[in-house]
């Protein structure tokens, strides 16, 4: 079992209940999945560049991307509709809080001039997202194998409607969010 897994359920979930005044625990927030994403826009133009980003993506997380295709045509890009442009992998379970334990231990310490996260990008269901600017900062990467930098997106899913509620369960889980002044 995941070390986070583990942590939630002896004691995350009991001081979660004991400050939303909730006894039943499947009425406590929990994550229920992470969207992490890459957009490839120059994969319009060399293929390896979409390949690289499909590699990178399946050593981040250890699950094999899916490969996401434009919507629609937009000719200033040159882009057709169903072409590749970019790589999504949905993780659950025990992935996930693995994923999730790497990030925060890991990952967020070593981006550059980091100061903490906002607490303000979530999106008013109880859902948080974040981007990283290079895919370098995880610790799987070998920076010398890597030709193109690539950012990407990463959206945590959690089972309430509330922000307050979703930014509680994320700060249990030991989430570093910058600290507001106080006056």
């Amino acid at each position: 079992m995941a070390r986070l897994a583990e942590q939630y359920k002896t004691n995350i979930m009991p001081t979660l209940s004991k400050e939303l005044g909730r006894t039943n625990p499947h009425a406590l927030p929990r994550i229920e999945k992470i969207v992490v994403s890459m957009g490839v826009g120059s994969a319009i133009q060399d293929r390896k560049i979409l390949d690289e980003a499909l590699a990178n993506m399946t050593v981040i997380t250890g699950q094999k991307p899916a490969v996401t295709r434009a919507k629609g045509s937009i000719s200033q890009f040159r882009l057709r509709e169903g072409m590749e442009i970019g790589c999504r992998v949905t993780l659950r379970k025990d992935r996930m809080y693995e994923f999730l334990d790497r990030l925060i231990t890991l990952v967020l310490p070593r981006v550059r001039d980091f100061r903490g996260l906002s607490d303000k990008a979530f999106d008013g269901n109880g859902n948080y997202s974040l981007g990283l600017s290079e895919q370098l900062v995880f610790p799987e990467i070998d920076p010398d194998k890597v030709k193109h930098v690539q950012g990407m997106n990463i959206a945590i899913v959690t089972s309430t409607r509330s922000d307050d509620e979703a930014r509680m369960l994320l700060r249990e889980f030991g989430m570093p969010f910058k600290r507001e002044l106080s006056a």
